[in-house]
């Protein structure tokens, strides 16, 4: 062989060694440095759902979290129609829009004690019985339908003829119906008829009354309800306020003794990230995220995330989050009642830092497969709300709420 040949063939055998250590020594890195989670306890839930490009995660968190419920109780593992709950809010906020002459807060989104309203007053569907999807899509668009009912409630209010109609109401359930579909009087479920009540007493099987909506902030005495003064609490409807301690206890509580959690709370900071599955609140400060829900981290640039002061890749130390820091960022609007989750378990990283599981409504597309890790700084900081069966409630907190 050749002198010059030898030299390259040496080079070479260097070059893939030096590969093979570098890809190596990174696999290992990474394997290190990068969250690992174990679960403590996880709740049975239903399938990851896809609300896609609509503001409809209200609907899906809270009826994802009626299903846990539902099975908890012994009943079988429903697919529960986010749709029907989405068409009877909307009508109900467009009765409210128009009595307040437009000053109200009508669109698409909607609080975690919504479905529970509509399960009370009109009863639940079965997704087979009412899919949404009247308007040539696959997914949930809603940006049309959004704007079109938003213009018709203006219509009415702005109102020419100086007195309402009595047509006004059966024309929005008219684009309703165009939309998502005409209301079903009677359906078939699994070979026998039911009507919305009738199916929501029968095989549902829950009563709304027994669920707690609960909140924490010091603009408001403690252990008394309070209108939670947030846009999409368009239905006023009331929060226990506890300390964000106790709402810590609660939700570790509830876990512990096979109950699940509906979670209201902003994922708007760069602490959350749904590619890699994690939520947490870095020592270090980073720039907040602009948009709302998933659209917060889909628009930031490479550079943009390249630029973050943390790249999940490793454990970092949290802050200590106290009661001034959340209400302090509540008052500056840096928290805003930005998404509705589904809190299904609770897990340890490798270190011992304890976190939350929970189930998203963005498809199964991340790293969990549509689920993702909440660490309790994250909790205590970015909680909006939660909603819980009254009997996961601690037996301390439940006398200081005077609830049976």
């Amino acid at each position: 062989m050749q002198p010059k040949i030898k030299l390259m063939k040496k080079i070479s055998l260097l070059l893939a060694a030096l590969f093979a250590f570098g890809l190596t020594y990174a696999q290992d890195k990474e394997k290190k440095s990068a969250y690992e989670f174990t679960t403590i306890k996880e709740v049975k839930s239903g399938a990851v759902e896809n609300q896609y490009r609509s503001g409809t995660c209200w609907s899906f968190s809270t009826l994802s979290f009626i299903e846990s419920e539902v099975i908890r109780n012994g009943g079988e593992v429903l697919d529960l129609s986010e749709m029907w709950v989405v068409r009877k809010v909307y009508g109900d906020k467009a009765k409210r829009d128009v009595r307040m002459h437009g000053n109200f807060n009508f669109g698409g989104g909607g609080a975690l004690n919504d479905a529970f309203d509509v399960m009370k007053k009109y009863g639940l569907l079965p997704e087979g019985a009412y899919s949404g999807l009247q308007y040539g899509e696959d997914n949930h668009v809603h940006g049309e339908l959004d704007n079109v009912m938003k213009e018709y409630v203006d219509a009415v209010i702005e109102n020419k003829n100086r007195k309402l109609s009595t047509a006004w109401f059966n024309g929005l359930n008219g684009i309703l119906d165009a939309y998502l579909g005409e209301e079903p009087k009677e359906f078939e479920y699994n070979g026998k008829t039911y009507t919305p009540q009738s199916f929501t007493e029968e095989v549902v099987g829950l009563n709304a009354d027994d669920y707690v909506y609960l909140s924490s902030y010091t603009h408001h005495p403690f252990y008394k309800p309070f209108i939670l003064e947030v846009p999409d609490n368009w239905s006023w409807a009331s929060f226990y306020n506890v300390k964000i301690d106790e709402l810590v206890q609660i939700m570790d509580n509830a876990i512990d003794k096979g109950y699940s959690i509906g979670w209201a709370a902003d994922v708007s900071e760069k602490g959350f990230s749904w590619k890699n599955g994690i939520a947490i609140v870095p020592e270090t400060d980073v720039e907040e995220l602009a948009g709302s829900e998933k659209e917060k981290w889909e628009k930031m640039s490479e550079k943009e995330r390249k630029s973050m002061l943390y790249s999940f890749e490793e454990i970092v130390p949290e802050k200590n989050i106290t009661q001034e820091m959340r209400q302090e960022a509540f008052d500056n609007y840096q928290t805003t009642d930005d998404h509705g989750m589904h809190i299904v378990g609770t897990a340890k990283d490798q270190n011992g830092n304890e976190y939350y599981k929970v189930k998203n409504s963005w498809d199964d597309k991340n790293i969990y497969k549509g689920y993702f890790y909440v660490s309790k700084p994250f909790i205590k900081y970015k909680t909006m709300s939660i909603v819980v069966h009254k009997d996961a409630l601690p037996k301390d907190i439940k006398k200081k709420l005077n609830l049976k």
